[in-house]
């Protein structure tokens, strides 16, 4: 028997995933570690930390599975994008991880925007210049950090740091370098505009290769640590949202994935890269054959935890002494108010936001309250205002896919919810399917390092793997309520655009002042 590992480097854990040959799980492991938050616009990690999650994720399910040193086929990983690593000539790092969710380079990203056509740079990268990406970061650095940046001999993210650290070498692959602002996706090469900008050359980055590229002469400490052979192929792999895509058997024309965890996301995969006139959609690689469009959205799962900590913190505690779930508490209270939330609209911004808008000063609001509103309408309202944001970004994506939509599918933690899940069709106007596909990107993985090893000739086996857990349909008269509130919520969103970098400053000086006192 041979067995085939996927590992998925995320924000908050690296989990690994052990498949036998007929793909099945044996074996689920993952390990935590924390996210380094000293002010509110800082997001990072230890390299170190993360790349010794690897080693031991990997380890537990190689030992848990019961295989034998040469049973590994291969190592295939998935892993979180935008992150940046600076290294020094003695190729240690001398920052920390900086994760896609650090919001320093806020100002730089303006300044791109703005003084050096952003949207030209956007149409060349795939990459909507925005401080997630290591771009605007590299910038930053550059004018508020000198010393940091003269001392880099490499600017890297994390999974090249856990290449660099397992082969030596400095590799990254065309996934992880579209999502960078610093690659040409339709040359596949880094933008030498785009460098110049930046006063660094391409011998400051990895080596672009395809997803499918492995490597077999790993370091022996290392090998040994997981207990596998040092001449397992390890496969780079791609990035985690464009894997998700494919471990939830959504990757043919016209199949439409939508995933809301902590953020949120909206990908289909196409055959070329495209971008949007507007810059609203990324354009990201899954091969150098296979492209993935989309957006994601900060503001998923983490605004129904702020709804349930602060609208209703009594009913928590009752849930906790009962044993019942919070957040099905939540949803029994939102059930009581019918769609629409009689015409309270929630922008769900509460953390700057990516896709539409790409915008890290635009702010949450509620709009239409009146006397009549209660707390169940405030909650149902921002169920809704998570799924309409997401559904604005779906408008775009229509425009540059290749066919119509055949299919919806869901996933992440919003689908456990029966009524998230009605309101996600309704709004969408579109069957949606909840596809019984587990830890996706790593499923993915496994399926890319199939193809990589030879093993299948393409990906037309996913479909055998996944099934469907939950099937919706529209409701029409839900349909009819969100077909007039809709317009509105996109409309208010756009005619507040100038007010929300007044709130965002206003709210910035005085946290500033705060701190000072």
């Amino acid at each position: 028997m041979k067995f085939m590992i996927g590992a998925d480097i995320g924000t908050t854990s690296t989990k690994a995933v052990i498949y036998d040959d007929e793909g099945t799980i044996k074996a689920v492991h993952h390990v935590e570690y924390p996210l380094h938050t000293p002010t509110a616009d800082t997001a990072e990690q230890d390299p170190n930390e993360i790349f010794d999650a690897v080693l031991m994720t990997i380890k537990h399910v190689v030992r848990e599975a019961g295989a034998a040193k040469n049973e590994i086929a291969f190592v295939s990983f998935s892993s979180a994008m935008h992150s940046l690593i600076v290294m020094d000539d003695d190729n240690e790092p001398i920052t920390r991880s900086i994760t896609w969710a650090d919001n320093r380079s806020y100002q730089y990203a303006k300044k791109i925007n703005k003084e050096y056509n952003g949207l030209d740079i956007y149409h060349r990268t795939g990459t909507p210049v925005h401080p997630m990406s290591p771009l605007s970061k590299i910038m930053w650095l550059k004018e508020e950090k000198p010393e940091l940046f003269q001392r880099a001999k490499k600017f890297i993210g994390i999974k090249e740091f856990v290449f660099y650290k397992l082969f030596n070498r400095y590799v990254i692959d065309y996934s992880i370098a579209s999502a960078t602002g610093l690659f040409n996706i339709h040359e596949l090469d880094y933008d030498k505009d785009v460098l110049q900008l930046l006063d660094i050359d391409d011998s400051q980055l990895s080596e672009p290769v395809d997803t499918t590229t492995y490597y077999e002469d790993m370091d022996r400490r290392f090998a040994d640590v997981m207990g596998i052979d040092a001449g397992t192929p390890f496969v780079i792999g791609a990035s985690d949202g464009v894997l998700s895509n494919l471990g939830v058997d959504a990757f043919k024309p016209g199949e439409v994935a939508v995933t809301i965890g902590t953020s949120g996301a909206i990908r289909t995969v196409i055959d070329r890269p495209k971008t949007d006139k507007q810059g609203r959609l990324f354009c990201y690689a899954l091969t150098k054959d296979q492209w993935v469009i989309g957006g994601p959205v900060n503001n998923g799962g983490i605004v129904l935890r702020w709804i349930r900590d602060e609208f209703a913190a009594s009913e928590t505690e009752t849930a906790k002494r009962l044993g019942v779930e919070s957040y099905d508490v939540l949803m029994k209270i939102a059930e009581r108010v019918p769609a629409g939330s009689n015409g309270l609209l929630f922008h769900p911004y509460l953390a700057g936001e990516r896709a539409p808008h790409w915008n890290a000063d635009v702010r949450g609001s509620f709009f239409g309250l009146t006397l009549s509103h209660k707390k169940e309408h405030m909650i149902r309202a921002a169920l809704e205002g998570v799924i309409f944001n997401l559904y604005s970004v779906f408008i775009a994506l229509n425009v540059l896919m290749d066919e119509p939509v055949k299919s919806l599918k869901a996933t992440g933690g919003f689908a456990k919810s029966e009524l998230w899940r009605q309101m996600m069709a309704d709004i969408f106007e579109h069957d949606l399917i909840v596809p019984e596909s587990h830890e996706s990107s790593c499923l993915g993985a496994m399926a890319l390092g199939q193809v990589a090893l030879g093993m299948k000739k393409d990906f037309s086996h996913i479909s055998d793997m996944v099934g469907a857990s939950f099937e919706h349909t529209p409701a029409f008269d839900n349909v009819k309520i969100y077909r007039e509130i809709l317009p509105l919520y996109i409309n208010l969103t756009q005619s507040l655009e100038e007010n929300y970098a007044a709130i965002a400053a206003f709210q910035r000086r005085h946290e500033q002042l705060l701190e000072e006192n």
